[in-house]
């Protein structure tokens, strides 16, 4: 069977390829462009609707080998398929028209409904650090809908620089396939490959400088589909922690917190844009618009090698090497934020702290000296 994965790949991957320029000049065609603006980066009208390309050569791959396995849950594939296809109408319509908030969410809480009703719900919680199992009973299919309409604004919220939401997708999308292939799950090792074929294929046209952006239509669908992918991978693993799915989307869930947060803490609805991104901190500190991205790169790759070894070490039921690992990313990621300002470019309670810590270390030691 791992054949039909490499032919997967080579088909989203080669379809990709060939799409995105057709897509390129369908977008000039009917106006779907992004004008540049104080909040954009870009200099240059540039065409959206890339998410168009990504999600054809999904669709049309998973039918050119489909047929060959037997073992795929035909039903949560369906439901995938369709809702992803909603959330790429509502992304195209938007990179055209530029739809309100309120029909976007309606919109994505359709297909994630959808999903849902195709079978994939989070129904159990496993306790991290323990054997317990939870059953959520009513709360299933409310918390799966608010994980999948969370999931896929985090992913277009990170969508600011050439490559960035695509590159960081193909990460979170990597991290899900070794641990599905860990697993022995086939439908999401299958769904996995393909996606990441397609992202490779429009990753070409969308890296810096990009000839294309993947718009709404492209950041909605990798989220929608990340967050159903992790919920399938993951909801029936009793030895997976509740913090893996987490993890392995670490870097655009972590910017929607810090986003909140920094909203919060300047009395600002939360619904305002802004240039306070995690991309936007580091173009800031002075770093290139490639470099820039290849940082986060490395910041995704982290949190997925991360979301691997927790789960291989909740398997071995090491406890204290799993508490320990969160602990060093809890502090590493408030350290971080506060370094680069993402909350707040004044108040850093905790570097604060630190320094102060530091700086009575060194008088005891000046003391020290002089008795």
């Amino acid at each position: 069977m791992n054949w039909l994965y490499v032919i997967g790949f080579a088909a989203a991957l080669t379809i990709a390829l060939l799409m995105t320029p057709l897509v390129k000049r369908f977008a000039f065609r009917v106006g779907a462009v992004d004008a540049p603006n104080h909040r954009k980066v870009h200099s240059r009208i540039m065409p959206r609707l890339g998410g168009l390309a990504i999600f054809i050569a999904f669709v049309a791959s998973y039918f050119v080998v489909s047929p060959a396995m037997d073992s795929l849950k035909s039903d949560v594939v369906f439901g995938l398929l369709v809702g992803g296809a909603i959330v790429v109408l509502i992304g195209a319509l938007d990179d055209k028209f530029d739809l309100s908030p309120k029909v976007k969410l309606l919109g994505q809480i359709l297909a994630a409904s959808v999903v849902v009703y195709s079978g994939v719900v989070i129904d159990l919680v496993n306790v991290p650090f323990g054997d317990q199992v939870i059953s959520l009973e009513w709360l299933a299919v409310p918390l799966t809908i608010f994980w999948i309409v969370g999931v896929t604004n985090a992913i277009n919220l990170i969508d600011g620089l050439d490559g960035l939401s695509a590159g960081v997708s193909g990460i979170a999308t990597t991290t899900i396939l070794i641990l599905a292939l860990m697993m022995g799950n086939v439908t999401v090792v299958l769904l996995c490959t393909l996606l990441l074929g397609s992202i490779c294929g429009f990753l070409f046209y969308n890296f810096h400088p990009a000839k294309i952006f993947m718009g709404d239509s492209g950041a909605l669908f990798l989220g929608f589909t990340l967050a159903t992918l992790s919920v399938l991978g993951f909801k029936q693993a009793t030895v997976v922690s509740l913090l893996v799915p987490i993890m392995i989307l670490g870097v655009p869930l972590s910017d929607t917190f810090f986003a909140i947060m920094r909203r919060w803490v300047n009395n600002l609805p939360i619904s305002v844009a802004d240039k306070s991104h995690l991309h936007h901190c580091l173009l800031q500190l002075g770093f290139s618009h490639r470099s820039t991205v290849l940082i986060i790169y490395g910041i995704a790759a982290v949190f997925g090698s991360s979301a691997v070894l927790l789960s291989y070490m909740s398997q071995q039921e090491t406890l204290w090497g799993t508490v320990l690992l969160v602990v060093i990313l809890l502090c590493v990621l408030v350290l971080g934020a506060e370094a680069i300002g993402i909350i707040s470019k004044t108040k850093k309670p905790v570097l604060r702290f630190l320094n102060k810590l530091g700086l009575k270390a060194n008088l005891i030691n000046a003391k020290s000296r002089n008795n």
